[in-house]
């Protein structure tokens, strides 16, 4: 695969961030005790994303939706599918088709997120309104992670991270992952994330920004 610059924005640009879609189910979703909860090994995949690219040496608390999402864009109606990758382009068109073709499966319906994340820090699960009881994560960080995007200063506390399902190829060896940094002000911004694997962690391999909101 070419080398893709590290943070080549798309033009999927959203003035408005709509916070109540995430503060509650989506439309037509299960209720959330009858959803399926996300497959342990793809939590290796969500703490490796959380420590490249939201925790530093500051962080506290990282919120995460416990309700993974099905669509890429805020202002998305309906989950992914082949047109909109072969629109946008991601990765520069050169993604494995069978690793997109599991990605857009397994994001058509919301998964149930349990208290399987380790990445350092203690984290809390949103659930609609109310935030559910704190986790800690037991690994410990270094002095200072890189952190996507400028920042005005270091936060206490990520999030709220909206996490998809991973899509993995068909050896299993790269994933692809979205997730979405839906900020208090109404800002926020969501990425594509594709990674390989590597014996029995994973890595980031190149980042997509899908949507901006300032």
């Amino acid at each position: 695969m070419r080398p893709v610059p590290y943070f080549r924005v798309l033009p999927i640009v959203c003035g408005t961030l709509l916070a109540a879609s995430l503060a509650s189910p989506e439309s037509g979703a299960p209720p959330r005790e009858k959803l399926e909860p996300v497959p342990l090994e793809e939590y290796l995949i969500y703490d490796r994303v959380v420590i490249e690219k939201f925790l530093t040496s500051q962080t506290t608390l990282v919120l995460i939706d416990r309700q993974t999402v099905t669509r890429l864009n805020p202002d998305d109606e309906e989950p992914p599918t082949q047109a909109f990758f072969a629109e946008n382009e991601f990765f520069e068109g050169e993604l494995d088709p069978n690793l997109v073709t599991d990605f857009i499966a397994k994001v058509r319906r919301p998964s149930r997120l349990e208290t399987r994340f380790n990445f350092g820090v203690s984290y809390r699960l949103v659930s609609g309104q109310e935030p559910e009881r704190p986790e800690v994560s037991l690994v410990p960080i270094p002095a200072a992670w890189p952190r996507v995007g400028p920042v005005q200063g270091p936060p206490s506390t990520v999030g709220v991270l909206g996490f998809s399902r991973a899509g993995f190829s068909r050896s299993r060896a790269q994933a692809l992952v979205y997730v979405g940094d839906y900020r208090p002000d109404g800002t926020g911004a969501g990425f594509l994330i594709l990674l390989r694997r590597a014996g029995t962690t994973w890595q980031v391999l190149n980042t997509e920004v899908v949507w901006v909101a300032q």
